[in-house]
């Protein structure tokens, strides 16, 4: 029994090598084939009518045919407005581009606020570029490699038999070819394609006539027919880049490893213009099409009212992305401004925007979110310390519980308990103070603080709830 809960205990280890995150159980949006969102799904929870908004938003940006859309998602604080923006992003397909950043980051990089955000417009559009290449492709028949007597005497050379349906070629090898084989483990039965001008080698699967060679297959083998036709054929390639990656690799000297080094600096508006009017010629001529993706900016309420210019300016642009900001203000100041507004956003902007509104959560909702952030941190809890979990949501927040499942499983622990109860939440609960009572506490000792700026001597007992949170 101890050694299968040791085994047990390995393979949990095993298993969780990411790293678990505020939104790591979200999965997609939690529609069903008609987009009508499910109550449950995708580890997403309740928010039916903005789920199902963001259902449609996704079908304009599957389709590919719309750009320079805004959309708006907000709520109050911690009714999962990032969620359902990471739920999107999920739900994309790999080649739509999907770039984030928050609104507070423009400001702390080493670059121009417009070109800040000019970047990450750039990085949210795609080009899928098509071109013509010269294929080998068939089924290895044999490779035979000729090692010289002396080693380092002279270089290796081979041979290497393919064949389709249709005919059998016995090609020579030279030493690079030799490698690219060997790297790629092919072997006899496997069918692969060359690309002719470069030498790259892609293993495509195993011959089915080598199903029966059960020593020769491993799990994930996968079976291909043996292909037909000429050996040598002319193939579509699709390449899949970002106008960002264009623009770095065509205006760095270093070229693409600016890409890894993360010094993309400033990219000169010139370079920019003939990037532009280059895919443009690809466009006409069939060879590239565009694919607008996401740009996904969080507390967009930061930005200041030259940004927001900017955006309003961007949209325009028949390559823009579809735009989706989230934020979580009512009626306050435009940054930069001594104007107030809707959200923090000037009105000509939030005109463009499509609005998604985010409902606070029900008691039923909070408790089916508290389930899945239990199982997704791998905790075991008892009803009566889900219910007790449940009540403090309700009356602090969300997300003052949900820090308190890891927080009660380490109290748990200490008294080398293994379900999580409710004298462990209640210990933490002690422990670790909620905004109310934090609060409470700093109205009660104010005197005792350093720049205390709330007039008067003495904290009303009503204080708390008058402040807005």
């Amino acid at each position: 029994m101890a050694a299968a809960e040791l085994k047990l205990s390995e393979t949990k280890d095993l298993t969780r090598i990411e790293r678990i995150g505020a939104h790591s159980h979200i999965r997609g949006l939690g529609l069903d084939s008609n987009l009508e969102p499910r109550l449950v799904s995708d580890g997403l929870v309740g928010q039916l009518r903005a789920r199902k908004s963001a259902g449609i938003i996704l079908q304009m940006i599957k389709a590919g045919k719309i750009a320079g859309r805004g959309v708006l998602i907000a709520g109050h604080p911690g009714t999962g407005k990032t969620a359902i923006a990471m739920g999107l992003a999920k739900s994309v397909s790999k080649d739509t581009p999907f770039a984030m950043l928050s609104g507070s980051e423009i400001f702390s990089l080493e670059m121009s606020k417009t070109e800040a955000l000019m970047q990450a417009f750039r990085r949210s559009i795609g080009v899928r570029i098509k071109e013509e290449a010269e294929v080998i492709e068939g089924e290895v028949v044999e490779v035979v490699v000729d090692r010289p007597a002396a080693s380092g005497a002279a270089a290796k050379t081979g041979k290497l038999t393919l064949k389709t349906t249709d005919m059998e070629t016995v090609y020579d090898l030279g030493s690079k070819m030799i490698e690219a084989l060997g790297k790629e483990k092919v072997q006899s039965g496997d069918v692969v394609a060359i690309d002719k001008a470069s030498g790259k080698i892609s293993k495509l699967g195993r011959s089915f006539s080598r199903s029966r060679d059960y020593d020769a297959m491993g799990p994930h083998t996968k079976f291909v027919q043996c292909p037909e036709g000429e050996l040598q054929k002319r193939k579509e390639v699709v390449h899949c880049v970002t106008l960002h990656e264009i623009d770095v690799i065509n205006s760095r000297t270093q070229g693409f490893l600016a890409l890894f080094t993360g010094d993309t600096g400033e990219i000169r508006a010139e370079v920019r213009e003939q990037i532009d009017t280059k895919v443009a010629e690809w466009r006409e001529e069939g060879k590239a099409e565009i694919v607008p993706g996401v740009l996904f900016i969080d507390e967009v309420h930061m930005l200041d009212v030259e940004c927001f210019s900017f955006l309003n300016r961007a949209l325009e642009n028949d390559m823009a992305p579809i735009l989706v900001v989230a934020t979580n203000r009512g009626h306050t100041k435009i940054r930069g401004t001594n104007y107030k507004s809707p959200h923090g956003i000037p009105i000509d902007l939030l005109d463009r925007l499509l609005i998604i509104a985010t409902q606070p959560y029900t008691e039923d909702e909070i408790r089916k979110i508290l389930d899945i952030r239990c199982e997704e941190e791998d905790v075991d809890m008892s009803e009566e310390a889900r219910v007790l979990l449940t009540k403090i949501a309700v009356e602090t927040s969300l997300r003052y519980a949900i820090h308190l499942i890891n927080s009660s499983a380490l109290a748990c622990q200490k008294r080398k308990g293994k379900t999580v109860e409710m004298e462990d939440i209640s210990r933490v609960y002690g422990l670790f103070l909620d905004v109310k009572r934090s609060t409470q506490y700093l109205m009660e000792y104010q005197n005792q603080y350093m720049f205390n700026d709330v007039p008067g001597g003495d904290a009303s007992e009503d204080a708390p709830a008058d402040m807005v949170y």
